[in-house]
């Protein structure tokens, strides 16, 4: 995480099952083309692995991910890791008799199975993490990665100039707004979001993917202030 204690507020919030049990809600009114993104995901991973491929997905808590991954292959089965456990039961809660096909892991990358897994996904979860944290995270999950298998990652990433980063913040919430969400969720969110997310611009996204050994990297996925590409080990 950026430092301790932004982790520590962080983990807490998110263990708070009642926060935990309204998790769902959020991500489709704050991200624009949230199924669609999901939807992505699985076509992405398709391309290139088997109909019986084991998957990890870093930051899996609240189940949305894995929810996806699972509707959009029987034969799937997933490992699902995040340190929040409240998030990972409202994840077994969202799976329903599909919780069978993943295992679940607390914790960051560092606890994830060792693999090789036949792919990776890493969605809404970067972005807590500053640019030396999250190369080292991308690094040791490529490091259980197969050969040629494919990485889908998307988070908050937007162009950091002067004006820029409040610009593409008042667009998010103005996103949030038009999606029905409570006004003062949305200000309370980009308050959050503001002062304590080590938000990266794009370019420097893609370099952290570069840097930490994926090749071929690609952006599929732009809407305002979110970005998604898929990479290759």
């Amino acid at each position: 995480m950026a430092n301790d204690a932004m982790e520590q507020t962080l983990l807490a919030a998110f263990n708070d099952p009642e926060h935990a049990s309204r998790y769902g809600d959020g991500p489709h009114r704050f991200i624009p083309g949230f199924a669609d993104l999901n939807r992505m995901t699985a076509v992405l991973l398709a391309e290139c692995v088997s109909d019986d491929a084991r998957i990890l997905v870093l930051g899996a808590g609240g189940g949305l991910e894995l929810r996806a991954l699972a509707d959009a292959r029987p034969g799937w089965t997933l490992v699902g890791v995040d340190p929040a456990v409240a998030m990972l039961e409202e994840a077994r809660r969202v799976l329903g008799p599909d919780a069978a096909r993943v295992t679940f892991c607390e914790g960051y990358i560092d606890d994830a199975p060792e693999g090789p897994f036949d792919a990776a996904t890493c969605l809404l979860t970067l972005h807590f993490l500053d640019a030396t944290e999250r190369t080292r995270t991308v690094r040791e999950l490529r490091r259980r990665l197969k050969p040629g298998a494919p990485f889908v990652v998307a988070h908050y990433s937007c162009p950091q100039t002067d004006g820029g980063r409040a610009l593409w913040l008042s667009r998010y919430g103005a996103f949030a707004l038009a999606s029905g969400a409570d006004p003062e969720q949305v200000k309370k969110m980009c308050a959050g979001v503001g002062a304590t997310l080590p938000i990266l611009d794009p370019a420097h996204d893609e370099a952290i993917l570069r840097a930490a050994g994926f090749s071929d990297v690609a952006m599929f996925y732009a809407a305002f202030s979110w970005r998604g590409w898929v990479a290759y080990t």
